[in-house]
């Protein structure tokens, strides 16, 4: 039975988040490939995930029955989440810009899954191939060529963290402008915004349907 991890961080609900609306597209095509199914969610806005501790951190590094209480309660806490990458058989990730990078949600959860050794730098991990789609909206543009393309640190840190620190499968899903309907001085994207994320909503549905492919192969 396939297991899909979906994760999301959006401060918005429902359709005024991008992301959430996309990565719904993402999980309901998913589904539908595999209505027997697994989903794994968490809402990391609605429910955080502690940050990394002292304990937790280097907890990861000693032999369990080397740990402190303090330790062994918050390597439990933090062993949960790896277990759920590693069981994933695809991983799902709304990433929306917050000025500039993702948001300290996200950051506290790729915190918490990271441990060198084991899901991270090592050639046995069990989560090393594991295809993963990041749904990286953005309230403007930052593709190749814009102005602001130097300020885009979302995608080349995940890149550094899920491809070459986790080795999964990276894919990027990236609306754009998607603070054109709010903002009056962006008012003449809003058509721009709107095929923007038309695109995403089309490619989540894709992107579902190759991993769900590759799970059943």
């Amino acid at each position: 039975m396939a297991t899909l991890l979906h994760i999301d961080s959006s401060v918005f609900t429902g359709e005024a988040s991008t992301s959430r609306a996309v990565t719904n597209a993402f999980r309901t095509a998913w589904q539908e490939q595999h209505p027997d199914g697994t989903v794994v969610y968490r809402d990391l806005a609605a429910h955080p995930v502690p940050h990394i501790t002292a304990d937790a951190h280097t907890a990861g590094f000693a032999a369990p029955d080397t740990h402190t209480p303090g330790q062994a309660e918050a390597f439990a806490a933090r062993l949960e989440l790896i277990e759920e990458l590693e069981n994933a058989d695809a991983i799902l990730i709304g990433a929306p810009m917050y000025n500039f990078a993702i948001p300290s949600t996200l950051k506290a959860w790729l915190d918490n899954v990271v441990l060198m050794g084991r899901t991270a730098m090592a050639e046995d991990s069990k989560a090393k191939g594991t295809p993963v789609t990041v749904v990286a909206s953005r309230g403007g543009s930052y593709a190749p060529g814009t102005p602001r393309e130097g300020f885009e640190y979302v995608q080349n840190y995940l890149e550094a963290v899920l491809r070459d620190a986790l080795a999964l499968d990276l894919d990027f899903i990236v609306p754009e402008l998607t603070m054109a309907p709010h903002n009056p001085a962006m008012a003449e994207l809003v058509p721009l915004f709107e095929a923007s994320r038309s695109k995403a909503l089309d490619e989540a549905a894709i992107q579902a349907k190759k991993a769900a492919e590759r799970v059943a192969a």
